[in-house]
């Protein structure tokens, strides 16, 4: 068998069958082929861990039309392989890759891998795993999947993954059955579990019930998958008890088996830390003997507003005119950040925020009866929602009346919440100085001073830019390390991410005089 011609239809023929499904469909199932160069990347380094002439008892659980196989096969001779096992749910993709691999030992099931029965005996485990699990997010998964997928897990590997886990968490730690004593596994999945609560057991699992050898993670920019914006990384790890004074190694950008960046990381030292990501990014001084401030022992931090329909809910000065609304129930209100030229926002008279393209926000506590007896212009807008379906969107039925506003009094200080590290500022995040009363909504975080630093700034407003100033040399580095990234480079902080950010020691001498 011809292999590399092999490959080269099995390639075609993925990409055949991706067409006949919608993104949607695929994205559902979590159905994101891995690239040949990758597959090949990964199984390369998989014979570098193995020992010369192994004897390989294969396993992908998510085979798809065999990228991985494939690629072991061109990296070991058949002879070498005395078994190799693969599980695909959909035979939409499982019966093509019989018709391709017919001639090889592979023993395709096409079947839901987390409803298999493992082997009883070791001797029939596998010795190598290389998977590219489905990244199928708890959303897309019923309440009585995550219960059995919850339960399953916890009866194999010991360990409680929550409801918000994705898929590829319990296939991970699912195969923990599957795996002979020593064996390697090579899992490609999303970087996502080294930062977020439900990625906590899958960390606990690598570092007590197997030996960590390895993470790799791809630049964010470098998206692996097309079709998925999501960072990835390999992980590899040996089913044993880690050794005393285990280090782990973490590799970023380039390849497996070239990467650009390397960092040893001791297994007590990843049990202390809670994001894995930041390592690559973060310098020194970490656990710096000062003590510096944390932004959250200054600021409440708290996203903007979400009013659940901002293209009704907030509106120009122009259809504000248009509809004769009253202005008792608009508050100015900061435009997408795309859309705001500046960083410090100054105020009229009144306290509304000098700008080009000013917005305001509609809010009303009163209760539609009064709305349509004292205020028929707003109530006439207002029908507008009920029939575009405003009133019957998630956020607004939850409200009472559905068109009113969370509280989001305005801040001095604000944070953009997203962001990618090419803009044209070279910082994927942006401090605001804001000196109006315009809100703002939940692309941004507002940062609200703690009760100390709320009276030093009232005492000396000067205060004000000194803190806007020492919030902005807080390099992009360090507020990436705290937050998460997405494929393609995108960027995000949660306002608890925002706030274990660290102050320059030089500043935090004279915050902590002026406000502690």
């Amino acid at each position: 068998m011809n292999i590399t011609l092999t490959e080269s239809r099995r390639v075609l023929r993925q990409l055949q069958l991706d067409e006949v499904k919608t993104h949607a469909e695929r994205n559902k199932l979590g159905q994101f082929a891995t690239p040949t160069a990758l597959a090949a990347d990964i199984t390369k380094y998989a014979r570098m861990l193995l020992p010369t002439n192994p004897k390989i008892r294969f396993l992908d659980p998510a085979f798809g039309t065999g990228a991985f196989y494939s690629a072991l096969l061109q990296q070991f001779p058949v002879s070498q392989i005395v078994e190799a096992v693969g599980y695909e749910v959909d035979s939409h993709y499982g019966n093509e890759a019989i018709k391709l691999w017919r001639e090889t030992p592979l023993k395709l099931n096409i079947t839901d891998f987390t409803q298999a029965i493992p082997p009883n005996s070791d001797w029939a485990k596998a010795n190598l795993l290389i998977c590219n699990p489905p990244y199928v997010r708890h959303h897309h998964l019923s309440r009585i999947d995550k219960l059995r997928l919850q339960r399953v897990t916890e009866e194999i590997a010991g360990i409680k993954l929550s409801q918000l886990a994705s898929l590829y968490c319990h296939f991970l730690c699912m195969s923990d059955a599957w795996m002979a004593p020593d064996g390697l596994a090579g899992w490609l999945i999303p970087t996502g579990f080294m930062d977020v609560n439900y990625g906590q057991p899958i960390k606990d699992y690598l570092l007590n019930r197997v030996t960590l050898l390895r993470i790799h993670c791809f630049d964010p920019a470098d998206v692996q998958f097309e079709d998925a914006l999501c960072t990835s990384a390999v992980v590899w790890f040996k089913k044993a008890l880690p050794p005393t004074n285990h280090v782990v190694e973490f590799t970023y950008q380039g390849s497996l088996t070239e990467p650009k960046m390397f960092r040893m990381m001791s297994v007590k030292s990843l049990r202390q830390t809670a994001k894995w990501t930041k390592f690559r990014l973060v310098s020194g001084g970490v656990n710096s003997p000062e003590q510096p401030l944390k932004l959250s022992d200054l600021f409440t931090i708290k996203r903007g507003l979400a009013t659940g329909a901002n293209v009704f809910f907030v509106l120009t000065p122009e259809q504000v005119y248009a509809y004769k609304l009253p202005f008792e129930f608009l508050k100015p209100v900061l435009p997408s950040p795309r859309f705001l030229g500046v960083d410090e926002i100054e105020a009229d008279s009144l306290g509304n925020p000098i700008l080009e393209n000013p917005l305001f926000l509609l809010s009303c506590d009163l209760p539609p009866d009064e709305v349509k007896a004292k205020y028929p212009m707003l109530w006439d807008y207002l029908q507008r929602g009920v029939k575009q379906g405003i009133r019957d969107r998630y956020l607004c039925k939850h409200r009472s009346p559905w068109f009113s506003q969370e509280k989001r009094p305005s801040s001095p200080f604000l944070c953009t919440y997203m962001g990618r590290q090419d803009s044209g500022r070279g910082r994927p995040f942006r401090f605001i100085l804001n000196h109006s009363r315009a809100t703002a909504t939940n692309v941004y975080l507002m940062l609200y001073p703690k009760s100390a630093l709320a009276k030093a700034l009232l005492d000396k407003p000067e205060l004000h830019k000194q803190v806007w100033q020492a919030l902005n040399q807080i390099s992009a580095q360090a507020l990436m390390g705290e937050g998460r990234v997405y494929g393609g480079g995108l960027h995000k902080l949660e306002p608890r991410e925002l706030g274990n950010a660290l102050f320059l020691t030089n500043l935090n001498i004279t915050l902590t005089k002026n406000c502690l």
